[in-house]
């Protein structure tokens, strides 16, 4: 019977090491400069769309700040955001996007994923952007502040939640050049 535990628990250690390998993060934003190119999904309520998708990250002459591009669509429909990522606090991972117009988005940088959470229009929208060796995950979500759903446990605070119903879901799998 210890014998059975034994090989259980060396198939798990060797599971979770070959995971933790094939995930390992590296350092933000350096392990993970360069050019990513893809298809963007896009799922909404009023259907689906594809679109050709890149992102750039390289470095810049300045000490923590970072070149930050994303490009949607090609050819004459073909529109680069030209951004820069700007180290904050780097150690506990603060950075943030500057879009170069007055707009500051703050991310978060664990591991090998940068995440944001930022408000347009009334829309809240929630970046994720996970590296890995050969490629990067993009994805947003969208959910309308308005659509919101308010409910309350059923305890004595009567803790109030509220919930944001996602309206789009972009994803592209972007592959490293």
């Amino acid at each position: 019977m210890k014998r059975k535990h034994c090989l259980i628990l060396a198939a798990l250690i060797s599971f979770f090491t070959i995971k933790a390998q094939e995930e390992a993060p590296g350092v933000f934003p350096q392990d993970f400069f360069g050019i990513y190119t893809g298809t963007l999904q896009v799922e909404s309520e009023s259907g689906s769309q594809e679109y050709a998708m890149e992102f750039h990250l390289k470095p810049t002459d300045t000490v923590g700040k970072y070149h930050y591009t994303l490009v949607y669509g090609e050819g004459d429909m073909r529109q680069e955001r030209k951004y820069t990522l700007v180290e904050e606090d780097a150690e506990n991972g603060k950075f943030y996007v500057d879009e170069n117009n007055g707009i500051i988005l703050d991310d978060k940088a664990v591991g090998n994923r940068l995440y944001s959470v930022f408000e347009v229009q009334g829309n809240l929208l929630t970046t994720f952007m996970t590296f890995h060796e050969d490629h990067l995950v993009f994805e947003i979500t969208v959910a309308r502040k308005e659509k919101k759903r308010v409910t309350h446990a059923d305890n004595e605070q009567k803790t109030e939640v509220i919930s944001y119903p996602i309206t789009t879901v972009q994803r592209a799998i972007l592959k490293k050049q």
